[in-house]
């Protein structure tokens, strides 16, 4: 037990619970910690292993205090920082740092608060390329999310994209060096969750795809800027000046990484132009007030919401589609170039990935019909229709006699035809009454078969059709809330009337392990009290044993006659 945690377990046992979860959040505290007590607490709270991992986090201006009251071996002024770091248990109440702390401090280098100088404005051909590289950003996290929505991406352990995902998506038209940084935007806007290893969408995503660009602009800044680190952050809301952020987390050894980082991702959303100049749009953001996108939208190309229909089975949109027409279409259509006049081709797999969505032959037809600047092409009209007349021959449903998955269809050489498909081997089919069942779960089934290009559709007992999902959305905030509430009523439930008595046990275990010299004060029988000066030897049977340092001779002092006890530094 550390001699140096008392003056902390007494401001944690009088601090809110509010303060102690604040407290505990921001000290990376286990809501399972086997404390006892706020002995305890504090003794883990001053641990070095405990300040190594808080120490990186905070901001220079921070650091700057908390170095400064340690070199100087007095309380920090009174500042808001100050009041941080008491808050963080790195200061005591009093303004000074514990021991531990200061021990901890004083290995570190001393920072200095860096000149950081105003922003540059852009000028008109810096912004017009800063806003098209933050149109281009949009457009690619769009497709990002519309692949990750039909088949969640595959994650390494640290949390990153394979290898082999990124070849793919390459192959998409989605730049491989940019991946990782368009994931961490969507992520901080709430548009991706990692579950078991897989990246998959939110219901956001779904919300934020149907938007138009400004809104979609808006929406990931706004994020980007509530998710920068507390050190880059401005005590207005907005953030410090781009050229600081480098030095924002002195004591992180990461820190320059991050903000090399961040600094990428503020570019590629346009934030920042040529020469990490500031375009118009970024100001009210950098100084903590509302987005505003007109300056960026009023630079980017008009969005048009018709197209063109062609006898190819291909359409062409003469601009940027708007967004809620183009994730809709691209249901029906596999886009194949995308520029500001894109192209999409319809065939019998799209149609077919539609209707498996929940689209019908007339909901696609009357899409196409309000889109098209000249109709729909005859050879369109048939695709669809035939697709659609295809589409629900295979039903797949649950028998519920058995408990097995059953497979029927109107036509029996679709039948035979599955029945002896080796790409559905592993789901062991049976032949069964003109019919095919198999142990394997219904869904997996009707995916299978729509993999292996079968009409399948999903039906209940009574034959009605039901949709499936193949890759259900993450939650919205895929973040997880930590209670330290229990912990908190836990280390509550040992506050009493004792507590003075078991923190001064504490004290003199650690003093005689630590063969600490004791300035003691003892109550004497009359009432008065003595003071003693002891190198603490022995504690047991209720009596604390020690050599007098003054009168150079051995005592034995019963512990319920001590009324307080304090370490002398040697």
């Amino acid at each position: 037990m550390s001699t140096h945690a008392r003056p902390l377990a007494e401001w944690l046992a009088a601090a809110s619970d509010a303060e102690l979860a604040a407290l505990f959040d921001a000290r990376r505290v286990r809501t399972d910690a086997g404390w006892q007590d706020f002995f305890d607490a504090a003794e883990a709270l001053l641990d070095p292993a405990s300040i190594a991992r808080i120490l990186p986090t905070l901001s220079i201006a921070e650091a700057v205090v908390l170095s400064d009251a340690v070199e100087a071996g007095r309380a920090a002024s009174d500042s808001s920082e100050r009041t941080t770091l008491e808050r963080l248990a790195l200061l005591r109440p009093d303004g000074t740092p514990p021991p531990p702390v200061a021990t901890a401090v004083s290995e570190r280098e001393k920072p200095v608060l860096p000149e950081a100088a105003a922003p540059r404005a852009s000028d008109d051909a810096e912004q017009a390329h800063a806003a098209e590289r933050a149109f281009t950003t949009v457009s690619t996290l769009a497709d990002l999310l519309l692949l990750a929505r039909a088949k969640p991406f595959a994650l390494l352990t640290g949390g990153t994209v394979s290898a082999a995902e990124k070849r793919l998506l390459n192959e998409a038209g989605v730049a491989a060096e940019s991946i990782d940084d368009l994931i961490a935007i969507a992520a901080d806007a709430g548009l991706v969750h990692a579950d078991e290893r897989r990246l998959r969408t939110t219901a956001h995503a779904d919300e934020w795809l149907r938007s138009s660009v400004a809104d979609r602009w808006s929406g990931l800044v706004t994020a980007f800027r509530s998710s920068l680190p507390r050190g880059v952050r401005s005590a207005d809301g907005g953030w410090i000046p781009t050229t600081a952020w480098s030095h924002a987390h002195p004591w992180d050894p990461a820190g320059a990484a991050r903000a090399e980082a961040l600094l990428g991702r503020a570019r590629l959303l346009g934030l920042l132009a040529d020469g990490d100049s500031e375009p118009e749009w970024t100001r009210p953001l950098r100084r903590g007030d509302r987005v505003d996108p007109e300056p960026l939208t009023r630079l980017l190309p008009a969005e048009v919401d018709r197209i063109f229909l062609q006898n190819d089975l291909s359409a062409i949109s003469p601009g940027p589609l708007a967004p809620a027409l183009d994730v809709r279409l691209r249901t029906i259509a596999s886009r194949e170039s995308a520029a500001q006049a894109s192209t999409y081709r319809f065939s019998p797999e799209s149609i077919a990935r539609a209707l498996v969505a929940g689209e019908t032959e007339q909901s696609i037809l009357a899409f196409l019909d309000t889109l098209s600047l000249t109709g729909i092409p005859q050879p369109l009209r048939y695709l669809v229709t035939q697709t659609a007349q295809r589409h629900g021959l295979v039903q797949v449903s649950t028998d519920p006699e058995t408990g097995r998955t059953r497979i029927e269809s109107g036509d029996p050489h679709l039948i035979e035809a599955m029945a002896v498909d080796q790409t559905l081997r592993p789901l062991a089919l049976t032949k069964h009454v003109g019919s095919i069942t198999t142990r394997v779960g219904r869904d997996t089934v009707y995916w299978a078969l729509i993999d292996a290009r079968y009409p399948a559709t999903l039906v209940d007992e009574d034959g009605m059709v039901i949709s499936g999902e193949r890759t259900p959305v993450a939650p919205a905030d895929g973040s997880t809330t930590v209670d330290h509430g229990p912990l908190i009523a836990a280390l509550r439930s040992h506050q009493g009337p004792d507590a003075d008595a078991a923190w001064l046990d504490r004290e003199l275990e650690a003093a005689v392990r630590a063969r600490a010299v004791l300035k003691v004060t003892v109550g004497m029988p009359d009432g008065s009290t003595r003071e003693l000066v002891l190198e603490a030897t022995g504690l047991g049977g209720g009596r604390l044993r020690g050599r007098d340092r003054t009168a150079d001779v051995e005592r034995t002092l019963p512990v319920s006659s001590i009324r307080a006890a304090s370490v002398i530094a040697q």
